[in-house]
Formats: structure tokens, C-alpha cells, sequence
């Protein structure tokens, strides 16, 4: 079977594990304090990283009045009257960051990086690293990896013809004979079924662990949550808002009727409960659970990322329609239910969920804490790490 390599993920993962090479035989320009990014284009001096995690930030707009960088907060711009504009942030935690520049009141990409689909729209972003020694999401030489394809596919719940990504492990296309767990993985809010293959690594994460032997070769499907049931009316998305919940009405059936089918008849699955798994970030937790929760003979294990499922009023005992009613079934059904959280996005509601669901009587709850880091990609490329490890064994 052809390779369909997604080429975006793996040049934004190429050049942040490789320097620039000299062009020709040009002298090397002088020095310049700090370390290009590595999601800068290609041959981009800015944005630089100093050793203290800041980011200085330069870009040229001769006819701008202001320019304000928007990274976690917002940094007025300085010219330099000669149209040249710059800026130092704040050192920076480790991990993904969106970003943009905001002119004239629109907020946009900086050219001078590469722009990934956030925040309900296109965004720039930077790679803040952690330890030289944190290496579990980046390619290592000698390490097989799979393939990651792009996917159309045609929703019948939906009436479009949708895109999914898929991974597919090292040796897929070489043994033909050999089938192989499926797990369901989706994005949060604001972005797309891109998010996981460029933004969170998923690949190279699974790469290393399944030459480790510490996962086991699984095929990952990747979807856009936003899925509106057919006929409806467009759910309008304004970008940095809040999702309208009208954009969501037809996820559930398009999983269960047009993506889960689709998948087992055009892959070498393992087409039962105890091989198929679903995981999400943030609003992919919930949607994860929306689509798990009432299908547990289709799921065994369900991983929920930055997200629950349990309020703090709701009776344990009625959610979903009861599933939980009896914790010696639910166990049974389901091998795990994995609850991952960063330490510094607030993760008292989950610990909570947790320890509510110990006390019902339910074994196969476990809880993950993120250390030291909030609501985005870092926390999420952990729990994946953590997650994937513990499947379809």
C-alpha cells in the first residue's frame, strides 16, 4: 500500500530537530544572541529563543502604525522608525504556544513562522523545549516509523465528504496478514483533525514506544469533531469564541455509523470491543465520552485528556443513562478508563471525578497528573505517552 506521509508534520518535525546548514560558500553572518526557533520557515532568524525561555519576535511592516504579538498575553511591538519592529517576551514555559500579530485590529500569522489550524483559526506557533533529555515525541535514527495518510472519507450522517488522518504502524504495509487495534483519537476545541499529527507528535510518539515494546502496535484514527448532522444549518464559528454547540449535533452517529465502519473495511483491524479504544483532549474528552459511554460494547478503553465527564452535582449512579450504576459491570466493560490532567490548568475536577469513581467501587479508574504544565499540547503529548502504554494488553 502506497505511503501518504502528512509533509507538513514532518517538516515542522524535521526542522526542530535539525540546524541550518551553511548556503554555498558565503562567510557565516555575524552572531546573533539567541537561537532561531525551530518552526520558523525555513531560513528565518525570528523568532529567537534565549536560554532564559523568552522569545524575541521581528517582523517588517513599514506602513504599520502598531503591531501588538499576542502569546499567552499581549506585547507592544517597537519600531525603529525605519519600518523594522521588535519585541522580548516574558520566558516561557516549555511546550507548544500558539501565537499572532495583531494590525489594524486583525489578528493574523506571523509570516516568518510555520501556522497551524488553532483558536478556531490559522495560527503561528512556537516549540518552547523542555530538557535535552526529553526526547519521547521527536523521530530518533533507527527508529521504524509508521505512516500517517490523509483520509477522505464520505459521511452519510453528515452528507459531505469529510477528512480523517490515520497512522498506521511501522511494518503495516510489509505484513499483510497481521491486523491490528484501532484507537480513536480527537483534538479539542478551536482546532481539527490536524492537531494531533503536527501539533502533538502523535507519530513519533507512537514510533518510539512501539520500538521500545512498551506499546503495541495500533492503528490511530484521527477526526474533526466539528460534524454537524445533514440539513442542518451552518453552526457559524467566530474565531478565539467558544465553540457553538450547534456544530457538534452529528459526531456521535457519524463515529459510530460512518467512521468506525469505515475503518474496519479499509484496514486491517481487530474488529471488537476489547481492540478498540477512544481518547480525546479538552472537548475531545467529552466527545469521547458522549460516543464511549452509551457504546460500551464497541470500547474498552477510554482515555479522557484535560477533560471529564462527571459534574460535581451529577448522581454517579444515573449519568449515561446508568453505566456507572453498577461499578463490578462497568470494570468489566471496561479495562480502563484513564483520567490525565495538567497540574497547572486546575486539575481539582478531575481528581475529583477519580476519586468519586474509587469510592462508588470502581477499579478501573486511573488518574495521571501532568506535572507543571497547563492546558496545551505538552500536557496532552504526556497523557498520550502515558495512555498508549497501557492498551490493548
Amino acid at each position: 500500500m502506497q505511503k501518504y506521509v502528512m509533509a507538513a508534520a514532518l517538516l515542522f518535525i524535521s526542522v526542530c530537530v535539525q540546524s541550518q546548514p551553511q548556503r554555498g560558500n558565503q562567510p557565516p553572518p555575524p552572531p546573533v544572541p539567541g537561537e532561531a526557533m525551530c518552526t520558523n520557515i525555513s531560513a528565518s532568524s525570528f523568532p529567537r529563543l534565549f536560554p532564559d525561555r523568552s522569545i524575541e519576535f521581528r517582523m517588517r511592516a513599514p506602513e504599520a502604525n502598531k503591531i501588538t504579538l499576542s502569546l499567552g498575553k499581549d506585547y507592544e511591538m517597537k519600531s525603529d522608525g525605519n519600518g523594522n519592529w521588535s519585541v522580548r517576551t516574558e520566558p516561557q514555559v516549555p511546550g507548544f504556544h500558539y501565537y499572532s500579530v495583531k494590525v489594524g485590529g486583525l489578528s493574523a500569522a506571523d509570516p516568518a513562522s510555520y501556522s497551524y489550524f488553532g483558536m478556531s483559526r490559522m495560527a503561528s506557533g512556537v516549540e518552547v523545549p523542555e530538557d535535552s533529555s526529553v526526547d519521547y515525541y521527536f523521530p530518533k535514527k533507527g527508529v521504524p516509523q509508521g505512516s500517517l495518510r490523509s483520509q477522505k472519507f464520505y459521511s452519510a450522517v453528515c452528507d459531505q465528504w469529510r477528512r480523517m488522518f490515520i497512522y498506521t504502524p511501522p511494518g503495516y504495509e510489509e505484513n499483510l496478514n497481521k491486523r491490528y487495534p484501532v484507537l480513536y483519537l480527537q483534538h479539542g476545541g478551536g482546532e481539527d483533525e490536524r492537531g494531533w499529527a503536527i501539533q502533538g507528535m502523535m507519530n513519533f510518539i507512537l514510533d518510539n514506544l512501539i520500538a521500545k515494546g512498551k506499546a503495541v502496535p495500533m492503528i490511530v484514527v484521527m477526526n474533526d469533531g466539528y460534524a454537524q448532522l445533514a440539513g442542518e444549518p451552518l453552526a457559524i464559528q467566530q474565531p478565539n469564541q467558544r465553540s457553538n454547540m450547534n456544530a457538534f449535533t452529528g459526531f456521535v452517529d457519524m463515529m459510530m455509523k460512518d467512521v468506525i465502519p469505515f475503518i474496519d473495511s479499509n484496514f486491517r483491524t481487530m474488529p471488537d470491543k476489547n481492540n478498540r479504544a477512544m481518547a480525546g483532549l479538552s472537548w475531545g474528552s467529552k466527545q469521547t465520552a458522549d460516543v464511549t459511554m452509551p457504546n460500551l460494547d464497541t470500547f474498552s478503553y477510554i482515555g479522557l485528556f484535560s477533560g471529564g465527564f462527571l459534574r460535581e452535582n451529577d448522581d454517579i449512579k444515573t449519568v449515561y443513562n446508568g453505566v456507572l450504576a453498577d461499578p463490578a459491570r462497568f470494570d468489566q466493560e471496561v479495562k480502563l478508563l484513564w483520567l490525565g490532567v495538567g497540574s497547572e490548568e486546575g486539575p481539582e475536577g478531575l481528581l475529583k471525578t477519580h476519586n468519586r469513581l474509587k469510592e462508588h467501587g470502581i477499579k478501573n479508574s486511573v488518574y495521571y497528573l501532568s506535572e507543571g504544565t497547563a492546558h496545551e499540547w505538552l500536557t496532552w503529548r504526556r497523557c498520550l505517552h502515558q495512555f498508549s502504554q497501557r492498551l490493548f494488553k
